[in-house]
């Protein structure tokens, strides 16, 4: 396992997952590569339902996040090559309890939001589809509540998802993640990665 990371605007290291391999790119931004077929998805119909494998072994860059609200944001880009290839903001509890803000290939080949909340088994949700190759993304902490929200232009967010992980706050980890379910792989991109320590005003516009 390589070395935390230490990044000027988050007040917290990110550890990266065994195995895993992130970097700093010239510019500051995060760079992960997801191996084959990696992905964390608990299918709510069990093994063999569906199409959609429950997978656990997906790549992570994981920190512990000071008390109190907070919105960690980043400017996701990837490297698509396969349905379901994504760059997330992940929230992190066990293996059982997590949720994630995925810029996603969907089954039509288009760029799209797409979220998963996981309590026991995932409750996987689009959002809208995005005209272009990067997106931004955010999540907020407020009280037990968090929320999620998606930017085309770093300004006007669309709300995506309010949900809870429950009330055990200080097991929760927040980070980045990526994936290839479905691929042999693709190249994730987190730049502008910032961490503010402010309550949102409301969770419905995201201002």
């Amino acid at each position: 396992m390589s070395d935390a990371l230490e990044l000027p605007d988050l007040p917290f290291p990110l550890t990266p997952s065994a195995g895993s391999t992130w970097h700093l790119d010239e510019d500051g931004a995060v760079v992960g590569q997801a191996p084959p077929r990696t992905d964390l998805y608990v299918n709510p119909g069990g093994a063999g339902a569906g199409d959609a494998e429950s997978l656990a072994n997906a790549v992570t860059l994981l920190g512990e996040p000071p008390e109190g609200d907070f919105q960690l944001r980043a400017r996701v880009a990837v490297d698509f090559a396969a349905t379901f290839d994504a760059g997330v903001l992940l929230l992190w509890q066990d293996a059982t309890h997590w949720a994630k803000l995925c810029f996603e290939r969907s089954p039509a080949g288009e760029p799209m939001v797409v979220s998963v909340v996981t309590v026991g088994v995932s409750d996987d949700a689009n959002s809208f589809v995005v005209d272009g190759r990067s997106v931004w993304l955010r999540v907020s902490r407020v009280g037990r509540v968090y929320a999620y929200h998606a930017s085309t232009d770093g300004v006007d967010w669309a709300l995506v998802r309010v949900f809870t992980l429950g009330d055990v706050l200080a097991a929760h980890r927040v980070g980045l993640e990526a994936q290839s379910p479905t691929g042999d792989g693709c190249t994730v991109r987190f730049a502008d990665v910032v961490f503010v320590p402010e309550r949102l005003h409301d969770l419905r516009d995201g201002s």
